[in-house]
C-alpha cells in the first residue's frame, strides 16, 4: 500500500517530476483546441495542466504568486478552481473574522453625498 511518504518520494524523483511537468505543458497546449469545442472542456483541461506545472516548477510558482499579487481577485478564483489548501485556509480565516460594521452617517454627511 502506498503511504503519503512513499507517494511523496515517488513524486520527487526527477524523472517523474519532469514527466508531470511535460504532461502539464501538453495539457495546457491541448486546452486550445479543446476550448474551441462546445462546452467548458478547455477550462478543465487547462486547469489540470496548470496544477501539474505548479506542482513541479518553482519558476511557475513564482510567476503565479506575482500574478496573484497583481490581480488578487483573479488569483482568488484561480486558487478556488485549483482547490489549493492555502485558499481553503485563507477562506476559513476570513469567515472566522467578524464583519466590520459600516460607520453610520450623520444627516450632514448624507446631505454631502447627494
Amino acid at each position: 500500500m502506498w503511504t503519503r511518504e512513499k507517494w511523496r518520494t515517488f513524486i520527487d524523483h526527477p524523472v517523474v517530476e519532469w514527466t508531470l511537468f511535460v504532461t502539464g505543458i501538453l495539457l495546457m497546449i491541448a486546452a486550445i483546441p479543446v476550448g474551441a469545442l462546445p462546452g467548458p472542456g478547455g477550462i478543465f483541461v487547462f486547469a489540470a495542466g496548470l496544477a501539474l506545472v505548479l506542482k513541479t516548477s518553482m519558476w511557475a510558482k513564482r510567476r503565479y504568486v506575482h500574478f496573484k499579487r497583481w490581480q488578487p481577485k483573479a488569483g482568488r478564483w484561480a486558487d478556488w478552481g485549483l482547490r489549493r489548501q492555502s485558499f481553503q485556509r485563507r477562506e476559513a480565516l476570513r469567515k472566522e473574522q467578524p464583519a466590520e460594521p459600516e460607520p453610520s452617517l450623520t444627516a450632514d454627511e448624507v446631505g454631502d453625498r447627494r
